[in-house]
């Protein structure tokens, strides 16, 4: 699964490890996480992440 950046603060998701403090189970996609979620450093929106290369 694709990881994606995020282009404030670089933090990376990673679909494999999700984001457990948020509700995000390891192994969600990036694309089916739900759009008002916000990055977990800064706060950006999902919006603002980008397709690691």
């Amino acid at each position: 699964m694709q990881k994606y950046i995020c282009t404030a603060c670089a933090y990376e998701y990673d679909p494999a490890e999700g984001d457990p403090d948020s509700g995000i189970a390891p192994g969600t996609a990036f694309e089916d996480i739900p759009e008002d979620w916000v990055c977990p450093i800064c706060g950006v929106s999902k919006a603002d992440f980008e397709p690691a290369e």
